[in-house]
């Protein structure tokens, strides 16, 4: 494929273009674009960053009332569901397993394991917050480590696991949830945008 999504050495007329462009206001992106090259890292740490960034934009320009809908039924996510869980799991993935920090769960027991979209009592902008705070630290813990070998501990198992699999674990689910954000939100507004 070529900048303008036709793929090389096919007429436009045979494919259509694919536009790349994000339908949200143009005011409002202000995403980094992930690298296309460098180490890797760089190349983790910038698709990582993309999706928070894009999960973010989900979110922006909303009132705090609407990031609580449920807007596609009969899933009973929302935006500040959401919001409560990426919280959580930057947590639980960088800050507790990864680093071996002492914290509590954010939004989450044994007794009641889905709080963090059940339960939207809250100031979804306290929530948004949090999150921000989380994924700050989580920026701090990936820059202390000396490479993508260091290791913290899988709760679960009991073994190893490296920063590397953690960087590719929260991809993978910030992947996951951006796409679910994009559907509560084009409900919510119209507003759809990658």
């Amino acid at each position: 494929m070529t900048e303008t999504g036709v793929q090389a050495g096919s007429s436009p007329a045979a494919s259509p273009p694919v536009h790349y462009a994000p339908t949200w206001a143009a005011d409002g992106d202000t995403r980094q674009r992930p690298p296309l090259v460098g180490d890797e890292r760089e190349i983790l740490t910038g698709y990582l960053e993309w999706h928070r960034a894009t999960f973010e934009l989900k979110c922006s320009g909303l009132p705090a009332d609407r990031l609580s809908e449920r807007s596609v039924p009969p899933s009973g996510m929302s935006l500040h569901g959401l919001i409560r869980h990426l919280a959580g799991v930057e947590r639980w993935w960088f800050h507790i397993q990864f680093a071996g920090e002492k914290a509590p769960m954010l939004h989450y027991s044994d007794e009641d394991p889905d709080q963090d979209f059940d339960d939207l009592s809250g100031d979804p902008a306290q929530a948004l917050a949090l999150w921000r705070e989380q994924c700050e630290h989580s920026r701090d813990i990936v820059a202390a480590a000396p490479s993508l070998d260091a290791t913290g501990i899988h709760a679960a198992s009991g073994d190893p696991v490296s920063l590397r699999r953690v960087l590719v674990h929260l991809i993978a689910e910030y992947a996951q949830h951006n796409g679910h954000a994009d559907l509560l939100r084009e409900r919510i507004d119209g507003a759809t945008g990658n």
